[in-house]
């Protein structure tokens, strides 16, 4: 039924304005949409972001968003940590960590938060 359609992201943050330095000018996200204050559509690749505010932004303890980057892992993290992006550190079965990288196998993932504390993860998967 659902299998065919597009899906796409949803992030709840606090503050719209601070959302759009963050997704805007970190991660480097073009909007292609607004709804007045209150939600902002993000393209990125062929997936849709959508960012709105909520009282409940940054209270999901779990991974929101994870882009695929390919053997661009290592590249986007020190790219991100020169504007200031701190990454998660978790310590997890079977990975082990280089830097900010968790690698596990040929699978290499980062995390790290938004303004928010919303999780967002970069895979090279």
């Amino acid at each position: 039924m659902l299998g065919n359609k597009n899906v796409a992201a949803n992030i709840a943050v606090k503050n719209l304005e601070v959302a759009r330095k963050f997704y805007e000018g970190v991660l480097g996200l073009q909007q292609v949409d607004a709804e007045g204050q209150h939600l902002v559509t993000y393209r990125s690749g062929s997936s849709t972001l959508l960012v709105y505010g909520s009282g409940l932004a940054g209270t999901n303890k779990a991974t929101t968003a994870t882009w695929a980057v390919g053997d661009d892992v290592e590249s986007i993290v020190s790219a991100l940590k020169t504007k200031g992006v701190v990454f998660e550190h978790y310590d997890l079965p079977g990975t082990m960590r280089k830097g900010d990288v968790h690698v596990s196998g040929d699978r290499k993932v980062a995390w790290f938060k938004d303004p928010d504390g919303n999780i967002l993860c970069i895979v090279n998967g």
